[in-house]
């Protein structure tokens, strides 16, 4: 095969798939995993997606509008994450999804113009309306879910929940790593790797699919221990 483009994004899929069929198996079905389990799933979308786009050649617009519809629901999914680590249960916390739908309807009238306009072993770029606002509404949960996580870490004296929140930290830490360099390259008037980090990020993002998983294995008791006792995070 000359053409090598995607391949990456068809082996993080591939053990991501890995990854859910396992924690399906050996994890506990609590609400904090549930969600953790979404998100794993969500990310490995977006690699298939990229894949069928930059390898088979299926790059017509709906396929990066799929993918950005995925993917957008990340950062809410994050925050809700954070909240059923911490048993923090509000009617007005769905609210964090409610960017996400606004973009979707918005962008699905401007399918066409969702375009790919490059592709590699590792990531791909796109055009799309109002990246800037975008960026925004999709990195500002992020950095809200890193700094509850920082204040959580520095005051929970629950060895359990602050073994999760640290790995979960590090996790955000790690996505976070891409952002940072977004937003410096735009100050300095480079926009080439703006059009690359949804692609970069989900990449990195691979190394929190990682701390999920761990987290859920440690969330999860063994047969005996769920015998004689309730979880700490509400079933």
């Amino acid at each position: 095969m000359d053409n090598w483009n995607g391949i990456g994004s068809l082996l993080i899929a591939c053990v991501e798939l890995i990854l859910l069929i396992n924690l399906f198996i050996f994890a506990e079905k609590n609400k904090f995993n549930k969600t953790a389990i979404l998100i794993i799933f969500v990310l490995m979308v977006y690699q298939s997606l990229e894949f069928f786009m930059c390898q088979v050649g299926l790059d017509f617009p709906i396929m990066p509008y799929l993918a950005f519809v995925d993917i957008i629901f990340l950062p809410p999914l994050i925050i809700v994450l954070i909240s059923r680590l911490y048993s923090y249960e509000n009617k007005f916390l769905n609210l964090v999804f409610l960017p996400a739908i606004v973009f979707i309807i918005y962008y699905t009238i401007v399918i066409d113009k969702f375009v790919v306009t490059s592709c590699t072993v590792l990531y791909a770029t796109y055009s799309f309306p109002l990246g800037d606002l975008y960026g925004a509404f999709y990195y500002l949960p992020i950095i809200i879910a890193t700094i509850i996580l920082i204040k959580k870490v520095s005051h929970n004296t629950d060895k359990k929940i602050l073994k999760i929140s640290k790995i979960l930290l590090f996790g955000n830490f790690i996505i976070s790593i891409p952002v940072i360099i977004a937003f410096v390259m735009r100050f300095t008037g480079s926009y080439y790797f703006i059009e690359m980090i949804e692609s970069v990020m989900c990449k990195f993002a691979f190394f929190y699919v990682v701390c999920l998983s761990i987290a859920m294995l440690y969330n999860s008791k063994g047969r005996d221990e769920r015998d004689n006792s309730e979880h700490i995070l509400d079933n």
